[in-house]
């Protein structure tokens, strides 16, 4: 596996684990669940603003993933399609990567 395939990799990785530390610890110091968490993204400018960055990015990505993976039948990429929404943009994208990366046979 080449450097950049790792470090692709050490950064889905990288991007799993520090946002879900502080997703979890503000889910679990304010008992509110994910519902809590989707309300603090709202509460002021600055993260709404954000947020909508953040979808904004999570769009285009998804399709740009589903373009090359149509045109490069890598259908095993179309995984970081639910690594976007379900973690976030700093794991979709780079774990993407990783995989577009790999010889596709």
């Amino acid at each position: 596996m080449s450097a950049l395939r790792m470090l692709y990799l050490a950064l889905a990785v990288w991007g799993t684990i520090h946002p879900m530390y502080y997703f979890l610890g503000y889910m679990r110091a304010e008992g509110t669940g994910l519902g809590g968490l989707i309300d603090a993204w709202y509460v002021n400018w600055s993260t709404t603003g954000l947020t909508w960055d953040l979808t904004i990015a999570a769009i285009t990505l998804t399709i740009w993933i589903l373009a090359e993976t149509f045109t490069r039948k890598n259908w095993s990429a179309l995984i970081a399609i639910p690594a976007t929404y379900c973690i976030g943009v700093s794991c979709g994208l780079p774990l993407y990567l990783f995989l577009r990366t790999r010889p596709v046979t």
